[in-house]
């Protein structure tokens, strides 16, 4: 079996055509590597970057673009919609076959000791990279965002897993890790109000909300803990955006294991609470790539199980979830295995 190794790096620029081109040949030069998408928000103001490869290649073109990034953005000027800690803002690698978990973990600690050591840039190591239960949730350690760093690396608690707690003003820090398959999978609403997407992502998100009285105090338990109502949907990340160019807001949905939630589950639940605030799902938007299985799965659902080739299947999917919607929907862009 051929050993591959997927690495789905996120970057803090959406807007300037020349970095996002300088990110993605840094990556087209490393021998032994495919990049298989760059994907710019002009929103989140943020670059999804995809590419696969052997293990050691893999590293080194993960390096390279943080590099890159490095170079071309400063952080000091950056908004966006999209939370985020540094110019490389999340760096996970993937198995994806002849691999295993363990093994992209001693990756993400290669990466992180390299670039600390070449670039001066901290490292986190978060999912299953992670050294503490404090720093497996990406959310954890993205909590204040590159605006709060400076305070954060000030916390002993807080010391980078690679480097020192040193406030790098241009780059931020990075969050480096190893973690299954996520589809970053988006759901359209047909209003422009940011509060209703918010409200059904606390609604929906594993990790809920936080229990209030009727006076709005936050309720706590006996070991004064906040007290949780848990979302709906499990393996499910979420929060509400608000998608300028189209003047709609949207639900941004991270599915951290699709075979518990996948995309016709999300969309569904996503489309039944917006009904109860007065508004509709309308489509959605598939951020990088996602298995076949999963866009089997949702022909499945939408079909009742009738039979269907794989071809009529793939179709079904983007037509009953609405994924061309807002852009042209590639398939052969868009399906991993379709890359490979």
């Amino acid at each position: 079996m051929r050993t591959l190794v997927e690495c789905v790096p996120n970057f803090s620029e959406g807007r300037n055509s020349a970095t996002i081109d300088a990110i993605g040949a840094a990556v087209r030069a490393v021998e032994g590597v495919r990049l298989l998408s760059v994907e710019p928000d002009k929103d989140y103001n943020r670059t999804v970057v995809t590419f696969v490869g052997a293990p050691d290649a893999v590293v080194e073109a993960a390096f390279q673009a943080t590099k890159s990034a490095a170079a071309h953005i400063d952080m000091t000027t950056h908004t966006g919609e999209h939370p985020r800690i540094g110019a490389t803002d999340v760096v996970p690698f993937i198995p994806i076959s002849g691999t295993t978990m363990e093994e992209c973990t001693a990756l993400a600690n290669r990466y992180g000791e390299r670039v600390w050591r070449e670039l001066k840039i901290p490292v986190y190591l978060y999912d299953y990279a992670a050294r503490t239960p404090q720093r497996k949730n990406l959310a954890d350690i993205r909590k204040g965002e590159y605006e709060g760093l400076a305070a954060k690396l000030k916390d002993p608690a807080w010391k980078p897993d690679h480097g020192d707690a040193v406030f790098n003003a241009q780059s931020g820090a990075t969050v480096a890790g190893a973690r299954k398959f996520l589809i970053a999978y988006n759901v359209n609403l047909d209003t422009a109000d940011q509060k209703v997407a918010h409200e059904i992502a606390l609604r929906i998100r594993e990790s809920g909300r936080v229990k209030k009285d009727e006076l709005g105090n936050i309720e706590k338990d006996a070991n004064g803990e906040s007290i949780k109502i848990p979302g709906t949907l499990k393996a499910v990340k979420a929060m509400g955006v608000f998608l300028e160019r189209f003047n709609i807001a949207q639900v941004s949905i991270n599915l951290v294991d699709f075979e518990i939630t996948s995309m016709h589950q999300a969309f569904e639940e996503v489309k039944r609470q917006a009904r109860t605030l007065g508004a509709n799902a309308t489509g959605s938007e598939l951020v990088g790539l996602t298995p076949l299985k999963a866009m089997l799965l949702a022909a499945e659902h939408f079909s009742g199980g009738k039979p269907l080739s794989e071809d009529e299947a793939v179709r079904l999917a983007i037509e009953q979830l609405g994924l061309d919607q807002l852009d042209p929907f590639d398939l052969a862009k868009k399906v991993i295995e379709y890359q490979i």
